[in-house]
């Protein structure tokens, strides 16, 4: 059995001034929440940056500043939840620094612990592809609601793990963002990355817990 390294991820690795870079490299991290019903660890799959105010897909665009999008104006390292059509709960994590508004939208992942609480949350009696595949269903899943926005991610609610499930620079897609056909110029920006459970080291031929 492959050892795998496990740590909390620090501020230090939020405030970096790349979301682009920072959303590349959030893959095969593990997004984990403790919450009603206990731990979940989820193996990230599928990430989206959005760079600001400069950026016309992004909230905080032409730095428009609302008491939704106020968290991405704060310090790197915490929670930014926002209810999208009334319905779907979506995850962001705020990086750079206070003042700037990058985040990066967490759209997918792999179950990694937790499962049975993931199932009754999604109202799911087995694991299927629709379990995390899409950002509301991954938040649904995980538990995390708008309730969360501003919390950090250095706490003990929800937070990010490195478990040494780096995939290499080659095996990462990128592809234009989802959903922000209204952002003109910006709309192809290839600032979504993917990869599959193929691609992460010591994640091949890993069970779910």
């Amino acid at each position: 059995m492959v050892a795998v390294v496990v740590k909390k991820v620090g501020n230090t690795f939020y405030s970096g001034d790349d979301v682009v870079a920072i959303s590349r490299s959030l893959l095969g991290m593990v997004l984990c929440t403790l919450l009603d019903g206990g731990i979940t660890r989820v193996v990230i799959t599928e990430t989206e940056a959005y760079a600001g105010v400069t950026d016309k897909a992004s909230h905080a665009w032409g730095d428009r500043r609302t008491q939704r999008t106020e968290p991405m104006f704060g310090p790197a390292g915490v929670a930014y939840v926002y209810l999208c059509y009334g319905i779907h709960h979506l995850f962001n994590v705020v990086t750079n620094r206070k003042g700037i508004p990058h985040a990066i939208l967490i759209r997918a992942g792999i179950p990694l612990e937790g499962v049975e609480t993931m199932l009754l949350r999604r109202r799911k009696k087995v694991v299927d592809k629709t379990l995390l595949a899409g950002p509301g269903s991954l938040a649904q899943a995980l538990g995390i609601t708008t309730e969360l926005t501003g919390t950090s991610l250095t706490g003990s609610k929800v937070w990010i793990e490195d478990h040494d499930f780096k995939p290499k620079k080659n095996k990462i897609q990128a592809a234009p963002r989802i959903g922000v056909d209204y952002a003109e110029e910006d709309v192809g920006r290839p600032y979504r990355f993917t990869v599959t459970q193929d691609d992460l080291p010591n994640m091949r031929g890993r069970d779910s817990s």
